[in-house]
């Protein structure tokens, strides 16, 4: 089982529109609502790949019954999330169907009590039981303490579970320094937190200040990877318009399900790149076209060296 942890969890909304304009009104051609919140993301292509996911985070109120109910009907993903008093926030995409651009709006999320946050601490451990890897994803809602990725990243690892941490900003920096296994940053957070913007300079920082592996997202570029086992940089055969959300968690679905099936770092990055391609092609926000990622898996240039033994 693979445990994915969204404390901020979400209902993610996306409208179509034919072109959106600023300061005027716009007819919507299609509404589409799915769970959302980066780790259900990852839960929900990781369960697509056959793997058995458990999601735990908070939710609540109106919007996260919604949320729960959509999570039933996902055939691999087990329901772990606790309740709480404030409401599960929403995200809307609006895609504008002219040129393919998405602009996205997200709400904060419920303000945690420090009861709730410490009956999630201990649901947590007791999870991490029967996990035999666990990704910690997205931004800290009202109430949760800055260092909470590290706390989380910390009880992984005394139960020796390998842990992916995808976050950005002050919860990136702490979390880094508890050493996780693999952190997924894209260009601009890995440049936040290392004050580089060279990626093979940035992905090396990131690595002496605590990950074990870092692998960055480059956009539409793909992903470059620092590892103990080597560098690579991982590119699709050519770049893909559409709506790029979720794409990341895509990856990082593709990274964990590599881990816990014991890929060499080379097909890990390939799968990650195809994952995320796919999920740009997809109408839909973090979810992928099938067809697409089959088809771009073998086509994914993966250079770079092994580290010598």
């Amino acid at each position: 089982m693979i445990l994915t942890v969204t404390l901020n969890t979400a209902l993610d909304v996306t409208y179509r529109v034919p072109a959106l304009r600023p300061h005027t009104s716009h007819r919507v051609t299609d509404v589409r609502e799915r769970p959302g919140g980066k780790g259900l993301n990852v839960a929900r292509v990781l369960a697509a790949l056959g793997h058995e996911v458990t999601v735990t985070g908070f939710v609540g109120g109106a919007t996260g019954r919604v949320v729960q109910e959509r999570l039933t009907g996902t055939a691999g993903v087990s329901d772990a999330l606790l309740p709480v008093t404030g409401a599960t926030r929403r995200t809307i995409a609006v895609v504008d169907a002219r040129t393919g651009d998405t602009t996205q709006l997200n709400e904060p999320g419920p303000v945690i009590t420090p009861a709730e946050w410490s009956a999630f601490q201990e649901a947590y451990e007791g999870l991490l039981a029967g996990a035999d890897a666990v990704a910690l994803c997205g931004s800290l809602p009202p109430g949760v303490p800055v260092g909470a990725y590290a706390v989380l990243v910390r009880t992984a690892r005394a139960a020796g579970v390998p842990v992916l941490l995808d976050t950005s900003g002050e919860a990136l920096r702490r979390g880094v320094a508890a050493r996780p296994d693999i952190i997924k940053p894209n260009a601009d957070e890995l440049a936040e937190l290392t004050g580089s913007h060279e990626p093979l300079r940035a992905t090396q920082d990131a690595r002496r200040r605590g990950a074990r592996s870092v692998v960055a997202s480059l956009g539409a570029d793909g992903l470059t990877a620092a590892t103990p086992e080597g560098r690579w940089r991982a590119t699709p055969p050519a770049r893909v318009s559409g709506n790029p959300t979720g794409a990341g968690d895509s990856a990082s679905a593709g990274l964990l399900s590599g881990l816990v099936e014991r890929l060499p770092w080379p097909d890990r990055l390939a799968r990650a790149v195809a994952l995320s391609a796919a999920t740009v092609l997809s109408p839909t926000a973090g979810e992928f076209e099938r067809q697409a990622y089959e088809q771009l898996l073998n086509r994914i240039t993966v250079t770079g060296e092994a580290t010598a033994a």
